[in-house]
Protein backbone atom coordinates (compact mmCIF):
# COMPACT_ATOMS: atom_id res chain seq x y z
CA UNK A 1 0.00 0.00 0.00
CA UNK A 2 1.12 3.56 -0.68
CA UNK A 3 -0.66 4.98 2.34
CA UNK A 4 -2.28 7.60 0.08
CA UNK A 5 -6.04 7.43 -0.52
CA UNK A 6 -7.05 7.16 -4.15
CA UNK A 7 -9.62 9.52 -5.60
CA UNK A 8 -12.22 6.72 -5.69
CA UNK A 9 -11.93 6.25 -1.93
CA UNK A 10 -12.26 9.99 -1.42
CA UNK A 11 -15.48 9.95 -3.44
CA UNK A 12 -17.12 6.84 -1.97
CA UNK A 13 -15.49 6.02 1.33
CA UNK A 14 -15.06 2.45 0.07
CA UNK A 15 -18.68 1.58 0.79
CA UNK A 16 -20.40 1.73 -2.60
CA UNK A 17 -20.06 -1.83 -3.86
CA UNK A 18 -23.67 -2.91 -3.56
CA UNK A 19 -25.05 0.39 -4.88
CA UNK A 20 -22.70 0.15 -7.86
CA UNK A 21 -23.81 -3.41 -8.62
CA UNK A 22 -27.48 -2.49 -8.34
CA UNK A 23 -27.05 0.39 -10.76
CA UNK A 24 -25.70 -1.91 -13.47
CA UNK A 25 -28.36 -4.53 -12.70
CA UNK A 26 -31.03 -1.90 -13.30
CA UNK A 27 -29.38 -0.90 -16.57
CA UNK A 28 -29.37 -4.53 -17.71
CA UNK A 29 -33.02 -4.98 -16.74
CA UNK A 30 -33.95 -1.90 -18.77
CA UNK A 31 -32.33 -3.40 -21.87
CA UNK A 32 -28.95 -1.67 -21.88
CA UNK A 33 -25.92 -3.64 -22.98
CA UNK A 34 -23.61 -3.64 -19.95
CA UNK A 35 -20.97 -5.85 -21.54
CA UNK A 36 -19.43 -3.47 -24.06
CA UNK A 37 -16.01 -3.52 -22.42
CA UNK A 38 -15.90 -7.31 -22.37
CA UNK A 39 -16.94 -7.52 -26.01
CA UNK A 40 -14.27 -4.98 -26.96
CA UNK A 41 -11.57 -6.92 -25.10
CA UNK A 42 -12.64 -10.30 -26.45
CA UNK A 43 -12.23 -9.03 -30.00
CA UNK A 44 -8.55 -8.39 -29.20
CA UNK A 45 -7.86 -11.70 -27.44
CA UNK A 46 -7.12 -15.24 -28.46
CA UNK A 47 -9.25 -17.96 -26.83
CA UNK A 48 -8.58 -18.73 -23.16
CA UNK A 49 -6.45 -15.63 -22.70
CA UNK A 50 -5.14 -14.48 -19.32
CA UNK A 51 -6.60 -11.14 -18.30
CA UNK A 52 -5.70 -8.92 -15.37
CA UNK A 53 -8.68 -6.72 -14.50
CA UNK A 54 -6.98 -3.88 -12.64
CA UNK A 55 -9.49 -1.98 -10.57
CA UNK A 56 -12.04 -4.72 -11.19
CA UNK A 57 -14.72 -3.26 -8.93
CA UNK A 58 -17.69 -5.60 -8.57
CA UNK A 59 -16.24 -7.93 -11.19
CA UNK A 60 -18.78 -7.18 -13.91
CA UNK A 61 -16.23 -7.26 -16.75
CA UNK A 62 -14.04 -10.08 -15.42
CA UNK A 63 -17.05 -12.30 -14.80
CA UNK A 64 -18.29 -11.74 -18.35
CA UNK A 65 -14.83 -12.42 -19.78
CA UNK A 66 -14.69 -15.66 -17.81
CA UNK A 67 -18.07 -16.64 -19.23
CA UNK A 68 -16.52 -16.11 -22.66
CA UNK A 69 -13.72 -18.53 -21.84
CA UNK A 70 -10.92 -16.30 -20.59
CA UNK A 71 -8.96 -16.68 -17.35
CA UNK A 72 -9.34 -13.56 -15.28
CA UNK A 73 -7.76 -12.19 -12.14
CA UNK A 74 -9.37 -9.14 -10.56
CA UNK A 75 -7.60 -6.68 -8.26
CA UNK A 76 -9.20 -3.85 -6.35
CA UNK A 77 -8.55 -1.74 -3.27
CA UNK A 78 -12.27 -1.32 -2.45
CA UNK A 79 -13.37 -4.16 -0.16
CA UNK A 80 -17.05 -3.42 -0.70
CA UNK A 81 -16.62 -3.91 -4.44
CA UNK A 82 -14.66 -7.13 -4.00
CA UNK A 83 -17.32 -8.48 -1.65
CA UNK A 84 -19.84 -8.28 -4.50
CA UNK A 85 -17.40 -9.87 -6.97
CA UNK A 86 -16.68 -12.77 -4.59
CA UNK A 87 -20.36 -13.29 -3.94
CA UNK A 88 -21.24 -13.35 -7.64
CA UNK A 89 -18.24 -15.44 -8.82
CA UNK A 90 -16.71 -17.23 -5.82
CA UNK A 91 -14.45 -19.47 -7.91
CA UNK A 92 -12.70 -16.62 -9.72
CA UNK A 93 -9.49 -15.00 -8.53
CA UNK A 94 -10.14 -11.77 -6.65
CA UNK A 95 -7.28 -9.97 -4.92
CA UNK A 96 -7.41 -7.06 -2.51
CA UNK A 97 -4.59 -4.67 -3.28
CA UNK A 98 -3.47 -1.22 -4.28
CA UNK A 99 -2.47 -1.02 -7.95
CA UNK A 100 0.47 1.14 -6.93
CA UNK A 101 1.74 -1.93 -5.03
CA UNK A 102 0.76 -4.48 -7.65
CA UNK A 103 4.25 -5.95 -7.66
CA UNK A 104 3.80 -7.08 -4.04
CA UNK A 105 0.72 -9.25 -4.66
CA UNK A 106 2.60 -12.29 -5.93
CA UNK A 107 0.92 -12.35 -9.33
CA UNK A 108 2.28 -14.61 -12.03
CA UNK A 109 3.45 -12.38 -14.86
CA UNK A 110 2.69 -12.99 -18.52
CA UNK A 111 -0.89 -11.74 -18.83
CA UNK A 112 -2.22 -11.38 -22.35
CA UNK A 113 -4.11 -8.26 -21.34
CA UNK A 114 -4.22 -5.81 -18.46
CA UNK A 115 -7.51 -3.93 -18.36
CA UNK A 116 -8.14 -0.67 -16.52
CA UNK A 117 -11.69 0.30 -17.39
CA UNK A 118 -14.17 2.49 -15.55
CA UNK A 119 -11.94 5.53 -15.09
CA UNK A 120 -9.41 3.57 -13.06
CA UNK A 121 -6.45 5.73 -14.15
CA UNK A 122 -8.07 9.12 -13.42
CA UNK A 123 -9.23 7.88 -10.00
CA UNK A 124 -5.84 6.67 -8.77
CA UNK A 125 -4.10 8.38 -5.87
CA UNK A 126 -2.43 11.55 -7.15
CA UNK A 127 1.14 10.96 -8.22
CA UNK A 128 0.87 7.15 -8.41
CA UNK A 129 -0.29 7.02 -12.02
CA UNK A 130 3.13 6.47 -13.69
CA UNK A 131 3.96 3.73 -11.17
CA UNK A 132 0.66 1.95 -11.79
CA UNK A 133 1.21 2.04 -15.56
CA UNK A 134 4.69 0.56 -15.06
CA UNK A 135 3.29 -2.25 -12.92
CA UNK A 136 0.57 -3.03 -15.46
CA UNK A 137 3.09 -3.06 -18.30
CA UNK A 138 5.39 -5.38 -16.32
CA UNK A 139 2.52 -7.82 -15.79
CA UNK A 140 2.11 -8.32 -19.55
CA UNK A 141 3.75 -10.98 -21.70
CA UNK A 142 5.70 -9.76 -24.74
CA UNK A 143 3.02 -8.72 -27.21
CA UNK A 144 0.46 -8.26 -24.42
CA UNK A 145 -2.02 -5.38 -24.37
CA UNK A 146 -2.90 -2.65 -21.91
CA UNK A 147 -6.50 -1.55 -22.47
CA UNK A 148 -7.81 1.52 -20.69
CA UNK A 149 -10.92 3.65 -20.70
CA UNK A 150 -10.99 7.11 -19.18
CA UNK A 151 -12.96 10.31 -19.14
CA UNK A 152 -11.20 13.42 -20.35
CA UNK A 153 -13.66 16.02 -19.12
CA UNK A 154 -16.04 16.54 -16.22
CA UNK A 155 -18.99 15.19 -18.21
CA UNK A 156 -17.31 11.77 -18.38
CA UNK A 157 -15.87 11.68 -14.87
CA UNK A 158 -17.28 11.54 -11.31
CA UNK A 159 -15.03 14.52 -10.63
CA UNK A 160 -15.35 18.27 -11.14
CA UNK A 161 -12.38 18.35 -13.51
CA UNK A 162 -10.08 15.90 -15.33
CA UNK A 163 -7.02 14.61 -13.52
CA UNK A 164 -5.15 13.05 -16.46
CA UNK A 165 -4.54 14.14 -20.04
CA UNK A 166 -3.93 11.74 -22.89
CA UNK A 167 -0.54 13.35 -23.46
CA UNK A 168 0.46 12.52 -19.90
CA UNK A 169 -0.95 9.01 -20.11
CA UNK A 170 0.78 8.22 -23.39
CA UNK A 171 4.03 9.52 -21.91
CA UNK A 172 3.70 7.16 -18.92
CA UNK A 173 3.00 4.29 -21.30
CA UNK A 174 6.05 5.14 -23.40
CA UNK A 175 8.19 5.27 -20.26
CA UNK A 176 6.86 1.81 -19.37
CA UNK A 177 7.88 0.44 -22.78
CA UNK A 178 4.42 0.41 -24.34
CA UNK A 179 3.34 1.74 -27.73
CA UNK A 180 -0.08 3.04 -28.72
CA UNK A 181 -1.80 0.66 -31.12
CA UNK A 182 -5.39 1.90 -31.26
CA UNK A 183 -7.58 4.61 -29.75
CA UNK A 184 -11.35 4.97 -29.83
CA UNK A 185 -13.98 7.29 -28.40
CA UNK A 186 -16.18 4.50 -27.01
CA UNK A 187 -16.08 0.82 -26.12
CA UNK A 188 -18.20 0.28 -29.24
CA UNK A 189 -15.21 1.32 -31.36
CA UNK A 190 -16.38 4.77 -32.47
CA UNK A 191 -13.47 6.75 -33.92
CA UNK A 192 -11.54 8.92 -31.52
CA UNK A 193 -11.27 12.59 -32.41
CA UNK A 194 -9.34 15.38 -30.76
CA UNK A 195 -11.39 16.97 -28.02
CA UNK A 196 -13.89 14.18 -27.41
CA UNK A 197 -14.63 13.50 -23.77
CA UNK A 198 -13.66 9.83 -23.50
CA UNK A 199 -10.85 7.65 -24.78
CA UNK A 200 -10.45 3.89 -25.02
CA UNK A 201 -6.77 3.18 -25.62
CA UNK A 202 -4.93 0.01 -26.59
CA UNK A 203 -1.22 0.02 -25.85
CA UNK A 204 1.06 -2.91 -26.66
CA UNK A 205 4.17 -4.31 -25.04
CA UNK A 206 6.68 -5.10 -27.82
CA UNK A 207 6.81 -8.75 -28.80
CA UNK A 208 10.60 -8.87 -28.52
Amino acid sequence: MTGQRDRWAELTGGQSGQDYAERFAQLAESGHDIHGEAAFCTALLNPAARVLDAGCGTGRIAIRLAELGHRCTGVDVDRSMLAVARRDAPTQDWLFGDLASLDTLGLDQGFDMALAAGNVIPLLAPGTEPMVVRHLAAALRPGGLLVTGMGLDAAHLPLPEPTVTLTEFDHWCTQAGLTLRQRYATWSGDPYYQGCGYAVSVHCRPAT
